[in-house]
């Protein structure tokens, strides 16, 4: 399906990489076009058909020249679970685990918010809100995509890699394990490391060349905004006449939000979870197709707009050592910042209910 032009309201754009794009030519569900020509944003939705997006005109990303970002007020969120049903989640999990039938679940949860009526010299344009995150809460993976004649409009501040591709290399970093410091890891944060990795390396170890699959850094502590992160790199090459189609069907969904064995994984996650996660824990990023080279995230940290509401995802990795009050506050942890940027309180804290 490909779709040109527009009907009216904001102009399309994207900014991914570093990058400002604009001048939408067309748009495509078709994951081969990546391997076509032109420089083109993505999103693959975990629920939904994916958006590639190619733009005529591409430059440096500048500051957001608009009105700054409104959001909706602190105390307006709700959650798609509830702290008595995440937690009750997490038991469940561990029972699918006692049976054999999974070793870890990511479990999330969908917050939501209704956008406030604008005030002069503000705005509710989801640009005006990746510019704040931006400067709230900066991300290596960050992205704002807004498609109107889609209904898609995106402010990611991702700190996760899912694919990196240049020429046949391919590289994926996966997240697993958050703690509020450096040394505040557990034997628990470090074991599902190690499981989530596996599972990257199986994943890539389908579309890549026999023996090229490593693991060149595995369960390094990397800093953010609010938290630290411990972070793997698996990397591999592609077998000659596969690219960005292949390589995003045997990957996706990423294995850090979905769960190990993953197909048991997003069985468990069907049956406990009660809202769509939309485009979060999906990929959101940017490929070059003429110079063979684009990187997606995982779209966590990420913030979508529908029906005049603000949408937000967060969840963690369960495994058997997981207490459902410990992972309840884990998803806290990684709202909470994000919250507090998106409602324009630098300052209190934030419980989502």
């Amino acid at each position: 399906m490909v779709s040109r032009g527009r009907t009216g309201g904001a102009e399309p754009l994207a900014v991914v990489g570093g990058r400002l794009c604009t001048g939408l030519l067309d748009v495509t569900s078709d994951l081969t076009a990546l391997d076509s020509e032109g420089f083109w944003a993505v999103v693959v939705p975990y629920d939904g058909r994916a958006v590639c997006a190619r733009f005529a005109n591409v430059r440096p990303a500048v500051p957001w020249p608009g009105a700054p970002w409104q959001g909706p007020s602190a105390d307006s969120w709700v959650s798609s679970l509830d702290r008595d049903a995440f937690c009750a989640g997490v038991m469940r999990i561990r029972d699918h685990i006692a049976a054999g039938e999974v070793y870890q679940v990511n479990l999330t949860r969908v917050l939501r918010a209704p956008l406030p009526e604008t005030a002069p010299g503000a705005s509710t344009d989801v640009a005006a809100l990746g510019a704040a995150l931006a400067v709230g809460n900066p991300a290596p993976f960050s992205a704002v995509i807004r498609l109107p004649d889609q209904d898609l409009a995106i402010a990611s501040a991702s700190p996760e890699r899912f694919l990196a591709l240049r020429g046949d290399h391919i590289r994926s970093s996966p997240i697993k394990g958050t703690a509020a410091t450096a040394d505040g890891f557990s034997s628990k944060d470090r074991a599902e490391t190690v499981m989530i990795v596996d599972l990257v390396r199986n994943d890539l170890g389908r579309v890549c060349g026999w023996g090229t699959v490593e693991v060149p850094a595995l369960l390094a502590v990397e800093e953010h905004p609010g938290l630290c992160h411990l972070v793997s790199t698996v990397e591999g090459r592609l077998r000659p006449g596969l690219g960005w189609a292949e390589a995003i069907r045997a990957t996706f969904p990423p294995g850090s939000v979905t769960g190990a064995p993953k197909l048991a994984a997003l069985d468990v996650i069907a049956e406990l979870e009660t809202a769509s996660r939309g485009p979060y824990c999906g990929a959101i990023g940017w490929v070059d197709a003429d110079r063979t080279v684009g990187e997606m995230n995982v779209a966590i940290r990420t913030f979508w707009i529908e029906d005049r509401h603000l949408h937000f995802g967060t969840g963690g990795g369960i495994t058997w050592d997981s207490t459902p009050e410990g992972e309840w506050e884990e998803t806290e942890l990684k709202a909470r910042r994000l919250l507090r940027v998106a409602s324009g309180d630098t300052t209190a804290e934030q419980v989502v209910a």
